[in-house]
């Protein structure tokens, strides 16, 4: 799944591991989610989100509607 997690960290000067830390989770798990290699969790994906103060659906982009199916 693409998300825009790479550039809202960027826009904060958060490095992954500072992301890591405020999430609870592994530098490695925000890279997989970054990289695409890893789905977040509903749970996760919701703290996500409210730590940017964004809906997940504005972080989260869905396939689908990216091809325009």
């Amino acid at each position: 799944m693409n998300n825009r997690l790479r550039v809202l960290r960027a826009e904060r000067a958060w490095s992954q591991q500072d992301l890591a830390e405020r999430l609870e989770v592994s530098r490695q798990s925000v890279n997989a989610i970054e990289t695409g290699r890893y789905d977040p969790s509903l749970p996760l994906a919701f703290k996500i989100a409210d730590l940017f103060g964004l809906a997940i659906e504005d972080i989260f982009l869905n396939p689908a509607k990216e091809t325009g199916q």
